[in-house]
């Protein structure tokens, strides 16, 4: 961990909305230069947690400091430092993607040559320049997320908050955003923290940190956190699954956990247990599928359940595919 002010800090977040605790003591840092991603399912405390370090929310609990700046004490500052990106869309409707740009750049201050300088060079990092006379209205939903996210970026900010930024865009786009991402990175030493729900997103940041219901479970680079699994992983189906566990365990010494209807059993040589299990069970197991460790994986080992298990929210009637955040 380096030694040097880090870009972005939180110490001891926790944040209530009445009688939910939707964040709970989160502690972590950003430090300058680095792409560092909160992975978590909806409802786990990501978009409460990014809304106050853009400070959009006052903090009830704990400390956070951006750029230098105090979050709670010094939000002007902290706004001047930052680029963001929200998941709910900011672009006006009615105006063209120029006029967006534009309005924007004036509230920082920009105008003239050096507006139109960079309102232009972000829409074609971007790929986006050819629509800037088109009312925004008139957008596809990928095409108004990359508006969004150049528009983020028109003032050249030196730390960017980017909340699930690959909404709405295609494989393409998504493959383009975090290419420019790590230009930027590599170029400028810009930081960027992501909120994410897609594994195959958190593998871009340098380091991630797992949030679920309100906790920060985990930190670490993709490879760090695989490696806290232990080993192979094996998803095994059958009728009486109660049984079989505890059968699996008395021959083999291992314990598997039940999630989502089947077995999960990490094991450092997965291949020979699935080949053993399936010779000593024949007739209680269904099927086995065999992997190595992927951040589902390190998600579930470290929460108990599965990634998309619903939210509990005290006080709340349960609804079937309801989510809280």
């Amino acid at each position: 961990m380096s030694s040097a002010q880090p870009a972005i800090s939180a110490q001891n977040i926790s944040h209530r909305y009445g009688d939910r605790l939707a964040l709970d003591g989160v502690t972590f840092r950003v430090d300058q230069g680095e792409i560092y991603g909160l992975l978590g399912p909806n409802g786990g405390g990501k978009t409460t947690l990014f809304h106050l370090l853009s400070t959009l929310m006052p903090i009830q609990s704990g400390t956070a400091n951006i750029g230098g700046y105090d979050v709670a004490s010094q939000s002007e500052q902290v706004r001047s430092v930052i680029g963001v990106t929200f998941q709910s869309p900011s672009l006006d409707a009615k105006l063209r993607v120029i006029e967006n740009m534009r309005h924007h750049g004036r509230l920082y201050g920009l105008s003239g040559t050096d507006l139109s300088r960079r309102i232009d060079e972000q829409l074609h990092r971007l790929g986006v320049a050819d629509r800037a006379r088109d009312t925004v209205g008139t957008l596809s939903g990928g095409l108004k997320r990359r508006v969004e996210i150049a528009k983020g970026l028109l003032h050249s900010p030196r730390i960017l908050l980017l909340d699930e930024p690959s909404t709405g865009l295609d494989p393409g786009a998504r493959h383009d955003l975090w290419t420019y991402l790590r230009k930027l990175r590599e170029e400028s030493r810009v930081t960027v923290l992501v909120t994410t729900h897609l594994m195959e997103e958190a593998e871009h940041c340098d380091r991630l940190g797992i949030l679920d219901r309100g906790k920060l479970v985990i930190e670490g680079t993709p490879d760090e956190l695989r490696a806290t699994v232990g080993g192979d992983t094996l998803m095994v189906s059958g009728s009486d699954l109660e049984s079989l566990a505890g059968k699996i365990t008395e021959q083999f010494g291992v314990k598997p956990i039940l999630i989502d209807g089947k077995l999960r059993i990490e094991h450092p040589r997965g291949h020979e247990l699935l080949r053993d299990l399936i010779a000593a069970f024949p007739d209680d197991i269904r099927a086995v599928t065999f992997g190595k460790p992927s951040l589902e994986d390190v998600f579930i080992h470290h929460t108990g359940h599965h990634f998309w298990d619903e939210v509990a929210v005290p006080g709340a009637k349960k609804k079937k595919g309801a989510r809280h955040e």
